[in-house]
């Protein structure tokens, strides 16, 4: 047991690294290839926190998938198609995004210290890494301007919200789950729409541009 709860805190801070490696690379390649590697490490989270079972299998089966191959293959194919590979300059500087990161997650890991949990979480590093992976989203949401990157923003804090679930993953219904994993499915496929709609009326994907529509 004490060998599986040192394997989930690693993979935990190898989750907040990336976090603050996507935070601050312009390489929109390289971000979403950092997003895979993220969902990859969170799908061991269920079978590190609760063991080998049918539930803990086919959950980290599913976040493998998704969040490891196939939505990060989709992002891929759509930047190849529409032919960049870099942020622009975002609305907030990469080293003043590292920095608030860097609060943020200073500021997670002080706030789970101050919450009643249960003796075997509050040793762990579920819960400062749930809130510092949704800080992180949050923050590459509003301070960046291509869709595609904001569409990362909203995978990363997606996956603060499935650490947390993972705590309970095994008092909550697998639909839950399930349903979780396909509104993050669809809202991709959603946003893919945007993507290429906003690309094909306006040859960019820079958001700030579509400030000129207002009237």
């Amino acid at each position: 047991m004490e060998a599986m709860n040192q394997l989930s805190n690693l993979c935990l801070l190898l989750v907040i690294l990336l976090n603050f490696f996507t935070l601050g690379s312009a390489r929109l390649g390289a971000c979403i290839r950092a997003v895979a590697l993220q969902g990859g490490l969170l799908a061991l989270l269920p079978l590190l926190a609760h063991g080998l079972n049918a539930h803990t299998l086919l959950l980290a089966a599913g976040a493998l998938g998704l969040k490891g191959l196939l939505i990060p293959w989709l992002l891929l194919r759509a930047i190849r198609e529409v032919r960049i590979r870099k942020e622009v300059e975002p609305l907030i500087g990469f080293v003043p995004t590292l920095v608030l990161g860097a609060l943020f997650t200073a500021g997670a890991f002080i706030f789970a210290d101050s919450l009643p949990l249960v003796p075997a979480h509050h040793q762990g590093l579920f819960v400062p890494t749930s809130l510092a992976t949704l800080f992180a989203g949050f923050l590459l949401l509003m301070s960046r301007r291509k869709a595609i990157t904001q569409v990362l923003g909203y995978l990363i804090l997606e996956n603060g919200i499935f650490i947390f679930g993972t705590l309970l993953s095994e008092a909550l219904p697998l639909m839950v789950e399930a349903g979780v994993l396909l509104d993050l499915l669809v809202g991709v496929f959603v946003m893919g729409i945007v993507i290429n709609q906003i690309n094909r009326e306006f040859s960019t994907l820079n958001t700030e541009r579509l400030s000129a529509l207002k009237e």
